[in-house]
């Protein structure tokens, strides 16, 4: 057995944060689409109140708030009131971003989005804006990413306006650089998987792509039951979202749609649902099948578990989640990722060394690299990361 983990000073590897945020910068758009798109892509209002993000002309609208709190207390956290003059600027400048990261003690992060955090469907639903918007948030996430010498890993949006401009864009994020992609449906643009969602998977697997499900996927309504109640109401939607309550209906669409038997080195990845809930509910789908296959027809759909379906296709983040971290073995340890939520609410930047030292005391230092670095990785073939940490001295000058 492995020496147990105490101490945070006993890494000596550099840590991979597995699901890491932007906050958009406020002109990405208005710069970015075609002049005839402008008035309808997403843009910023500065209100008496704190700035907004207006989408298609005001349909919809997303106070800054509860994406943007990296370095406040508790006590300061609000759903709405923020400027984009207030918050860390590490939200949207990569030099600003790697010395939060060098803050943090943190070597690399994952990038999904904030004010998209939904993915493209926040947009709009109308095909010509929706596509402009995701190729321009794609186009800045690169140029974002870029100068960091590997350190900040970028996830492409895939739009949701149909399986030809799904691929599309798929094509181009892998040719360009990015090292995963964002899907907030099946590749068809809904909520069902169809025949035609192959070509994606296809390519996908062929490229070694993973694909994030972050929470908020998979469903119509996305994250804004959660944002828009109030007080106790509120409290019950995060709470629930954050153990699963998002992240188990999302896998199980994925999990029964065929994809992972058509395509068994398809990679997904379950980001911010956390992981308490995988074991009872692999132990719960495992119990259905095999009940119910015959007369559903599935003996003759799905030749393995979904357990193992899971086991081997599906990878999943988490942040504090002392439950999971002592159900680890009831999954499968080679695909499980911390990661800080930066600069969400979920973050304790920048004191994540701290969170660090309590979440895996005891546990096995073998294990313990594998959720901080060797699995985010080799997930992402991020070869740029080193395997260590260079040496104190002179010598490493």
């Amino acid at each position: 057995m492995s020496e147990l983990f105490h101490e945070v000073a006993s890494i000596d590897y550099p840590i991979i944060d597995s699901d890491a945020h932007v906050n958009e910068p406020p002109n990405l758009w208005q710069e970015r689409v075609p002049a005839r798109l402008k008035n309808r892509a997403p843009k910023v209002i500065h209100q008496p109140d704190g700035d907004v993000w207006s989408f298609d002309d005001g349909k919809k609208i997303r106070p800054v708030g509860l994406t943007a709190t990296a370095g406040l207390s508790y006590l300061q956290f609000r759903p709405s009131g923020y400027t984009y003059e207030s918050i860390r600027p590490g939200s949207f400048d990569t030099k600003e971003r790697l010395k939060d990261l060098d803050a943090d003690g943190l070597y690399a992060q994952v990038m999904y989005p904030s004010v998209t955090l939904a993915g493209a469907r926040t947009y709009t639903d109308e095909r010509e804006l929706q596509c402009a918007c995701v190729r321009a948030y794609n186009e800045w996430l690169l140029e974002f990413c870029g100068p960091s010498n590997g350190r900040l890993i970028p996830q492409a949006i895939v739009p949701t306006t149909g399986i030809a401009d799904a691929v599309a864009e798929l094509e181009w994020a892998i040719k360009r650089g990015h090292k995963g992609a964002l899907i907030a449906t099946f590749p068809n643009g809904t909520y069902e998987s169809k025949a035609d969602d192959d070509q994606f998977w296809a390519i996908a697997q062929e490229a070694n792509f993973p694909l994030g499900i972050h929470i908020g996927s998979f469903s119509e309504s996305g994250l804004q039951p959660v944002m828009q109640q109030s007080t106790l109401g509120f409290l019950a939607g995060a709470g629930g979202s954050k153990s699963g309550a998002d992240s188990i209906p999302a896998t199980t669409k994925v999990m029964f749609s065929g994809a992972c038997i058509k395509f068994p080195c398809l990679k997904f990845v379950i980001v911010e649902g956390n992981i308490g809930w995988i074991p009872t509910v692999m132990e719960q789908v495992d119990d259905m099948f095999l009940r119910y296959r015959w007369f559903t027809g599935a003996a003759e759909l799905m030749p393995e578990m979904p357990s193992r379906l899971f086991h081997r296709n599906f990878w999943a983040t988490f942040m504090i989640d002392t439950i999971g971290i002592e159900l680890r073995h009831h999954m499968n340890v080679d695909h499980l990722m911390w990661s800080t939520d930066y600069p969400h609410t979920g973050s304790d930047w920048p004191n994540n060394r701290v969170t660090i030292a309590r979440l895996f005391r005891g546990v096995p230092k073998d294990e313990v690299k594998k959720m901080l670095h060797d699995n985010c990785k080799r997930l992402y073939r991020l070869d740029d990361v080193p395997d260590r940490l260079p040496e104190a001295g002179p010598s490493a000058r």
